[in-house]
């Protein structure tokens, strides 16, 4: 096996700190600590790493500051906005003029039937501690640079304050007039070339569940699909999200994705 790719998804501190993560996913810490000795384990044997960086600016469609209920108040984390409570005026935009494009985004949304809108306790600010790779992975990715004389690719998603971004291949609706937020075309090629694609990051439920199924969806050849590698103990599901993450696991798995822990692949 000469071209293994390690693909890992938004390991970052405010999914993976349970003490100061905006975020928390829960055994996310111990998670990375598992993929961290794997890098080390597998450093002369991984040709390329790849690293999503969820990246959002404070106001964001889906964090509570954009949203006001008929009392002027923003919404708790984890309440759920669908279009039919903008059109009641359940809830409205913060800033007016804003609501039209928000009820547009929030129809094209259900449409694509993959996740109701969600509010986020607000996590992953650019600049922040939590939009930090937690620092025992991260010393694992300095090292893997240093002896393969190598670079992460670092793919940063999420500061288009319009649609989420749970996947790293395209927002969940894609902007027309912003290019990030469309089909991550160099990083379905680059994978493409992989022969194996360990899978591993935060959330199973979510980011890491939508990034692999647009992989999948974009491969040009349905069979890649049997390239890819969950690590299954080197991901979590968002809490209250579980089923999302058995879903995922069992659809893809149907299309041929293989299954491994950090101790098991490549052995």
């Amino acid at each position: 096996m000469k071209n293994v790719h390690l693909l890992v998804i938004d390991p970052q501190n405010d999914f993976c700190d349970p003490d100061r993560g905006a975020l928390y996913v829960p055994g996310a810490e111990h998670d990375m600590a598992r993929l961290a000795r794997l890098v080390d384990r597998l450093r002369g044997r991984i040709a390329d790493i790849h690293v999503t960086l969820d990246s959002h600016h404070s106001v964001d469609i889906a964090h509570p500051v954009f949203w006001r209920d008929g009392d002027g108040n923003p919404p708790a984390p984890f309440t759920s906005i669908s279009a039919a409570d903008v059109k009641a005026g359940t809830w409205t935009t913060a800033l007016p003029g804003a609501r039209a494009r928000a009820l547009a985004y929030l129809e094209a949304l259900e449409k694509s039937g993959r996740y109701p809108h969600t509010i986020w306790p607000p996590h992953c600010l650019i600049g922040s501690h939590g939009h930090n790779v937690v620092p025992g992975l991260f010393d694992a990715f300095q090292r893997w640079e240093t002896e393969r004389f190598a670079v992460v690719d670092y793919v940063t998603k999420g500061s288009n304050l319009w649609t989420e971004h749970f996947s790293a291949v395209q927002a969940e609706v894609p902007d027309p007039d912003d290019p990030d937020t469309q089909v991550n075309a160099r990083l379905i090629d680059t994978l493409e070339k992989a022969d194996l694609i360990l899978l591993a990051g935060e959330a199973g439920s979510h980011c890491l569940a939508n990034t692999v199924r647009d992989i999948a969806a974009q491969f040009s050849d349905p069979a890649y699909v049997r390239k890819m590698v969950l690590l299954e103990d080197a991901t979590s599901p968002v809490s209250g999200f579980e089923s999302f993450q058995d879903d995922f696991v069992r659809d893809m798995t149907a299309l041929g994705m293989q299954k491994a822990t950090t101790e098991t692949a490549l052995r």
